[in-house]
């Protein structure tokens, strides 16, 4: 089992082949020494004032590495509480008090912020990211088998025993190289030895050893592989599998375990953290008892288990793929071997074409395992040892002192903060100046890169430091291309009016509070602090949102015009053609003739006059008026006497007079 050495943890005082001056170098130390003196006399400074704190340290009994020692010095310049000038050259006085300063705090073993920055340094030099740790794993393996396959490569046998000697070797690097078994087990060496000879008879040995050093070592590998499939197939036949361990089952078991202790860990942090925030919301609310709480360092301690919950999450993060990679590889590995088993069946001899391929998945699979396993090793290992760094709590903070500061106070859960102003949405309409972006609006909303690691920044900044969980679903600001979030409306309106005051007290926060950097992620602002492992990624971090929105698009057909020569030819055996072409016509000369037909002909034009537009009138429109008829009767009303007489009076006018 392969543990991570590429790092070394800050527990030992001295690496091998470490440097003082290359710790320093990593977090910035020596930087703010070198605008004033040449590179060379300010890296001999800073490795004297390093070796100074180390010794000072150990005479005291405290052992320390220099990276921690590093970050401490760099810590302790930036504190402007310190008085220290960066840009003015140090002074005797100056290393003096800069060394008694960084033994008193490295020596401060009840501060919670010391061990904060103990734990961020080791994990710092312990961890790395999945693809990193299995490149560095599978480099190791290489490393160890590199003599072992170099006096097979380099082997010149001839006589029969040399030759035998050199078959063993070989069964020997395979066993190793596989990790099935030890190759010590006569049991094991046996089963190996046979399944080698299957694919690889000792009688080959002659052509083996003609090839040349890069064919063998490739060889050696594909052997391995075969030989590892083979053995894996008879494991699960049940015909042999000396020595070979269950790793499937193994990492069934294993995992669970592992994510049942991570979870609970990360339960007891994060319960921790709740009421150090529930302590500290009611402290801010009232001043006397700021005053008096002081000594305890409420503060520090919130950051010393907040920093612990993220390093959970991380690993625990790293643990979940694991064992989705695991679950995978258990349905590939049964697949495998059901597809060599109608293949070979009830056969004698099955041809090579059909099974090596089937070998080599098999093995690939079968590492693929051994390092998911190693991989849950060394994480459980980290787990393991972040405990230690919660030491300062359970000294500062009894149980009953506890239970006094929370007499009357409401422990809140991340949760329920989210919950309490989920529907406190920011107005995009309110501000003018700044882009906010939603859920709704924003494509990869939830991979947005956000700052102070989700924090609310007016909070933090408004409170001198107090941690509360930003809510993105009320609105993520976008401000200078960065990102941030807040736990009310409220606190987002505040922050928007004037983000570069809060953005510049959160930074002279940091600079009190060194461990702040790295919880909060403060590198680019603060990029002499940054973390190893964060050097590389510093650029990749940053993701652009996407937002939706309606838009349309059209491309104008052949904007620019063509820009093809026709005359061009690839051809140059056209080319040669068309130059001698040219050059026989230098050596012509052009006739004309005129024959019978075309003799005193001419051409000949004539003119025609365009057609115009015409109009006629074939008929005639006309129209007549018909009078109207009015005809009255007079007397209808009666008269004197009982008779009525009517007279008609006819008032049409004649047809002649319409």
């Amino acid at each position: 089992m392969v543990t991570r050495q590429t790092r070394r943890a800050p527990s030992c005082p001295e690496g091998p082949g470490k440097d003082p001056g290359e710790e320093s170098e990593r977090h910035g130390s020596s930087s703010r020494f070198r605008s004033r003196m040449p590179p060379t006399q300010a890296e001999s400074v800073i490795k004297n004032i390093i070796r100074e704190i180390g010794q000072e340290c150990a005479a005291h009994g405290e052992i320390v590495s220099e990276t921690l020692v590093a970050f401490m010095v760099k810590a302790v310049v930036l504190d402007p509480s310190n008085g220290f000038n960066v840009d003015r050259t140090l002074i005797k006085s100056d290393v003096q008090k800069l060394v008694k300063l960084c033994v008193t705090r490295l020596l401060d073993s009840k501060n919670p912020s010391l061990d904060t920055i103990k734990m961020q340094v080791y994990f710092d030099m312990n961890y790395t990211s999945r693809e990193e740790f299995l490149e560095e794993h599978h480099r190791v393996l290489e490393s160890r088998l590199g003599s072992v396959s170099r006096e097979i490569t380099d082997n010149r046998a001839c006589a029969r025993e040399e030759l035998e000697s050199l078959y063993r070797k070989i069964v020997s690097y395979v066993l190793l190289r596989s990790g099935l078994g030890s190759p010590t087990d006569i049991k094991v060496v046996r089963e190996a030895t046979a399944a080698l000879q299957s694919v690889f008879p000792q009688a080959e040995l002659g052509t083996f050893l003609t090839l040349s050093k890069k064919d063998k070592e490739r060889q050696l590998k594909e052997l391995t592989m075969i030989v590892t499939g083979i053995r894996l197939f008879n494991r699960d036949c049940g015909k042999g599998g000396g020595g070979v361990d269950d790793l499937p089952a193994i990492l069934r078991e294993a995992i669970p375990a592992t994510t049942q202790h991570i979870d609970s860990q990360l339960q007891i942090a994060q319960d921790q953290a709740y009421r150090y925030t529930a302590i500290l919301e009611k402290v801010s609310k009232n001043p006397l008892m700021s005053k008096e709480l002081q000594p305890y360092m409420l503060k520090e301690a919130l950051y010393n288990v907040r920093q612990y919950e993220i390093f959970l999450q991380i690993i625990l993060s790293d643990i979940i793929t694991c064992a989705q990679e695991v679950e995978i590889m258990v349905k590939q590995l049964g697949a495998q071997l059901e597809q060599l088993k109608m293949t070979v069946k009830s056969k004698t001899a099955v041809p090579t074409s059909q099974v090596f391929p089937i070998f080599i998945a098999l093995s690939n699979l079968w590492t693929s395992f051994q390092d998911e396993t190693v991989l849950i090793s060394v994480l459980s290992n980290l787990t393991t040892h972040l405990e230690p760094f919660l030491g300062a709590h359970e000294l500062l903070f009894p149980e009953k002192v506890l239970q006094d500061l929370l007499d009357g106070v409401t422990v809140k859960t991340d949760v329920c903060r989210m919950k309490e102003h989920m529907e406190d949405r920011v107005h995009p309409a309110d501000f003018r100046k700044v882009e906010w972006l939603f859920p709704e609006t924003t494509a990869n909303f939830d991979k947005l890169l956000i700052q102070y690691r989700g924090f609310c920044a007016y909070t933090f900044a408004a409170t001198d430091g107090l941690l509360l969980p930003g809510n993105p679903a009320i609105g993520i600001l976008k401000y200078k291309e960065k990102y941030y979030t807040f736990n009310s409306r409220d606190a987002a309106y505040s922050f928007a009016e004037n983000p570069e005051n809060y953005i510049d007290l959160i930074r002279e926060k940091a600079k009190k509070n060194a461990e702040l950097i790295q919880l909060l992620e403060l590198h680019q602002q603060l990029e002499t602090l940054i973390p190893y492992s964060q050097m590389k990624d510093v650029d990749k971090h940053y993701i652009k949102p996407i937002t939706k929105c309606e838009s349309g698009t059209q491309t104008d057909t052949h904007i620019l015009p063509p820009t093809i020569v026709r005359s061009y030819e690839w051809n140059e055996w056209e080319l040669r053609r068309k130059a001698i072409k040219l050059a026989n016509l230098r050596q012509k000369v052009t006739h004309s003739v005129q024959t019978d037909l075309s003799h005193m002909r001419r051409e000949n034009c004539s003119q025609v006059y365009s057609s115009k537009d015409a109009s006629t009138q074939s008929t005639r429109e006309g129209s007549t008026r018909v009078p109207r008829p009015q005809i009255y009767i007079a007397g209808l009303r009666g008269g004197p006497t009982k008779t009525t007489h009517g007279v008609k009076v006819n008032l049409t006018r004649a047809v002649d007079e319409t």
